[in-house]
This record gives C-alpha cells, structure tokens and sequence, in this order.
C-alpha cells in the first residue's frame, strides 16, 4: 500500500546562503547537491523572522497578510500604540484590534483535514505562533505549546534558546513527529544561528559554531527522513532559510532623530510613530500627519543613514499594503564591505526600545541587504530532480509548492509552485 505523502520542513534562522559551504556546512552542502537548488531565493520585506514566519505559512506577502514586521503598530482606544510582534500576547492584541490575525489562511488551517501540521520552534513566540495563530494544528514553543482549537498541551517544549535547546527540539521532532506522529505537514524551526549571530561577529569562530550547530540539527533531520522514505517519492524535505544578516556598521535612534527636526513632538507622541526592524523602519502616521509624508519622506532620503525611502503607491513594490496608517518604509543604507572575518555586508540599523541585541559589529536583519535578502532553499524528494535553478524563489514560494506536493490546493496563495 503506498504511503501518504508528507512535507517537512527545517529552518535555520538567518543562515545566508553564501554561508552554505563545505567547511561551514558539510550536511548542507551535501543535501545541496542532491536537492533542487533553487540559487535565487530571496526574503521578503522586512527581512524579519516574524515577517517571514506569516509569508511561509501563508504563501502571501505582507501586503496580503498584514503582518508587518518584528514590531509593528496598532490602532488602540484612538491612538497608534506600538508593539513587539515577539511577545506571546501580540496575536490577542492583533485580533482586538483588526477582528482577526493573518488576513490570509496559513498552512496549517488548510491541511487541519487533511493529516494536519505540527510545528516545532525555538524562536521568538510570535513568530513560532505566526505558523498557526487560529490553532488548526500543534504548535510547540518554550513559552506555550497548543494544539488544535488553542487547547494548551500539557506535553510541552521544556528548552531553552539557543544551541541546547535546539538539539533537544530536534531529537523529540525526529523521534516523535516525523516517526511516529507523521502528520502531512511537520516543521521545525531552530533559533540558531540567529540567536548567537546578533551578540557576535559574523564569521567569528562562535558564529561558525552555531552554523555547524544548525547543520547537524538539519543533518539528523535528513537522515530520519531517508529511513522513512528511502525512495525519496513520498516526503518532500524542505531545508531553507528565512533571511541571512548583514554586520551593524552603527545604530541611530530614529525617535530621537525625527523629535529634533520636528517631525514629531516628542519621543512619546502618536503623531508619526516608528516600528524599528533591524535594519529597517516603518513609519505610521496619525490621520492629522498624513499631510507630511511626502516632505519626511523626502527629509529621510537627504539623510546619512538611509538606502531606500519607499512611500504612497510604491510601498506594493516592497509587498508592503498602500491603505492604513503606514505611511513610510525606510530600508537603510548598506553597502558589501567586509567585516574582520570576511563576511560581505553592512548597514546602519535602527535602535528598537524591545532589544538590545545587535550592536556595531554583530549581525543584523530586516532591510535589503544582499546577504540579508538572500536565504538558502533546497528541495529534495517528491520527484523534484537535483540541480541548480536559475528561476526566482522566494518565501512565498514554499507554502504552495509544499501543498501542490500533498494535492492540496493553494488557491489565493500569491506565490507559486516551484517545480
């Protein structure tokens, strides 16, 4: 009798793809060879985890899913109140506020008859959450694990972020989900080598460490799945990034910056409130402020630290949506010098009131960087032969080609299948 077909999928967070190699990734290198190769994948924007985690469960950009970033801002009783998008409570506070969550079905809602979807995750809870916010499936996360209809699971995820935690994640996901649970969807998603690369330089012995850390967590993965299905036809193994890192060359406190040239009336004030992400922003404005995008956007450009000024009609080119109260995204600059170990990539980055992580000289995230805009994506079974694909891939790719794997439809899903 011919098995089920299945999907699992295994992210290395802010693993770029030029930092796949043999010496830094040998398990990666080699499922490389032996998968689709697909050389051109790119983020989304902003390059956050959070961001990221909603356009891979729901194949749609934030534009269609209105998840905006690792900090957004939300209207609440009559004001622009900004958020962090990491904390367990966002997703309430996002329903409150707009009605709903994710504007698009993810995934796990789509599959919830057909095998269902458990997902492990060692990053933040939003973004793990973000996976499955309405509980169609299993997600399991350090701070919470609920299955479906938002049950709480007494059998929780009891690690720590980081290395450790992320080994022991991966042992209980190839044990208990992939051999005996076997749903059609299983995801699992660690927190390295991001959680060390924004404390660290990139390329430094510790960050090479937790990429070889990752590698062996996707390398047990790999070898579970073979055992499983030796013919490679029916699970198709998805090993990816969601973003790469580019080094902070310096930080700016944009808050600071806007009150001193009067844009806003003090740091506190709703009028135009920023969402730092990494190395980007987004600015909101109050309706009484709109009349003043055009003349801050154009403040912004004439600045040091800024690459790209993005507002009105062309925010759908970022895949960002043009109603509501975002007003303006800023991308900041960045350039391809190399930092001490020889890794290619800096920018400037915002300074966040939620984190104090990445200061100059360790990794950061959220713009359009090269390496920051370029993550890995292999694909290996389910028919798909090896080799190299020139075609444009991004994250919004993954979703519909992981259902057209298990037939299931993925109408209203903005990416494609990638073949």
């Amino acid at each position: 009798m011919k098995k089920p077909r299945r999907a699992v999928v295994v992210v290395c967070d802010s693993l770029a793809a030029d930092l796949v190699r043999p010496d830094t990734a040998p398990a990666l290198a080699a499922l490389r060879a032996q998968s689709a190769h697909f050389a051109s994948a790119r983020s989304v924007f902003p390059s956050t985890t959070r961001t990221s985690s909603a356009s891979m469960a729901t194949g749609s950009p934030p534009s269609a899913h209105g998840l905006l970033g690792n900090t957004m801002v939300l209207h609440e009783d009559g004001q622009l109140v900004r958020l962090s998008v990491g904390k367990p409570g966002f997703l309430d506070r996002l329903r409150r506020a707009t009605g709903r969550t994710l504007r698009c079905p993810t995934w796990a809602e789509r599959l919830a008859p057909y095998g269902g979807s458990i997902v492990m995750s060692n990053v933040s809870p939003g973004a793990a959450y973000l996976q499955d916010p309405d509980g169609f499936g299993h997600v399991y996360h350090r701070s919470g694990s609920r299955g479906p209809g938002g049950i709480a699971l007494e059998d929780g995820l009891s690690i720590e972020v980081g290395a450790v935690g992320d080994a022991a994640m991966t042992e209980r996901f190839c044990r208990e989900v992939l051999r005996d649970r076997a749903p059609a969807l299983a995801v699992l998603w660690l927190s390295e080598p991001d959680h060390t690369a924004h404390h660290v330089a990139l390329g430094s012995p510790e960050h090479l460490a937790m990429i070889a850390h990752a590698d062996a967590c996707v390398d047990q993965v790999r070898r579970t799945v073979d055992v499983l299905d030796p013919g490679g036809e029916e699970i198709l193994l998805v090993a990816c990034s969601d973003h790469g890192m580019e080094t902070v060359g310096r930080q700016i406190d944009l808050d600071t910056l806007l009150v001193e040239a009067g844009w806003k009336s003090g740091l506190e004030s709703s009028e135009v409130v920023v969402a730092p992400n990494g190395n980007a922003a987004l600015l909101y404005f109050a309706d009484s402020a709109r009349a003043d995008i055009p003349a801050l956007a154009k403040w912004l450009q004439d600045q040091d630290f800024s690459g790209r000024v993005v507002w009105g009609a062309q925010l759908a080119d970022l895949g960002l949506p043009t109603g509501g109260p975002l007003g303006i995204a800023l991308a900041l600059r960045h350039d391809a010098v190399a930092n001490s170990h020889g890794v290619t990539g800096c920018s400037v980055s915002v300074r966040s009131p939620f984190s104090d992580s990445s200061p100059p000289g360790c990794g950061q995230h959220g713009g359009l960087g090269a390496s920051e805009q370029h993550p890995f994506l292999y694909l290996r079974g389910g028919g798909l032969p090896p080799g190299e694909r020139s075609q444009p891939a991004s994250l919004v790719d993954i979703a519909p080609t992981v259902l057209h794997h298990l037939g299931i439809a993925a109408d209203c899903m903005h990416g494609r299948v990638l073949r």
